[in-house]
């Protein structure tokens, strides 16, 4: 299954030099663990609740001081539209992230996937396929 169909597509977006309260906020207001920040229309790279954490808070920076482009992961993977399931894992374990966004065919940023997602999905199938167990299992 081509991981369009499994990422979600209302993904949140931020500009380089938004300040880091106002991603807070949008992930409270949105209720998400990350922001996709863009260059233009182009994804830049990512900001995580963990990278707020771990950049400002553990650090004692100030909030007021800081904008997405100075904490965000600038090595931002992204996974094609048409990507598998096994590609997905495979890049987040390559590249021990947990969320991936998305690109179309025109390099267009189209959606996220996250660790969640394909795990749920793997939930999902497990279940589908202990039904066909218990229909074909004789009775004790």
């Amino acid at each position: 299954m081509p991981i369009e169909n499994l990422a979600r597509s209302d993904v949140v977006t931020a500009s380089t030099d938004d300040a880091i309260h106002e991603l807070a906020a949008t992930m409270q207001e949105e209720d998400v663990g990350s922001i996709v920040i863009t260059d233009g229309d182009a994804p830049a790279g990512i900001v995580t609740d963990r990278d707020l954490t771990m950049h400002v808070l553990a650090e004692g920076t100030d909030p007021d001081e800081v904008v997405a482009e100075d904490v965000m992961s600038e090595e931002l993977q992204t996974v094609d539209h048409d990507a598998g399931f096994s590609e997905a894992a495979g890049l987040m374990s390559e590249h021990g992230v947990r969320r991936l966004p998305v690109m179309d065919a025109e390099s267009n940023l189209a959606g996220i996937i996250t660790v969640d997602d394909l795990n749920e999905l793997l939930a999902d199938e497990q279940q589908e396929l202990a039904e066909v167990i218990r229909a074909q299992r004789p009775p004790y």
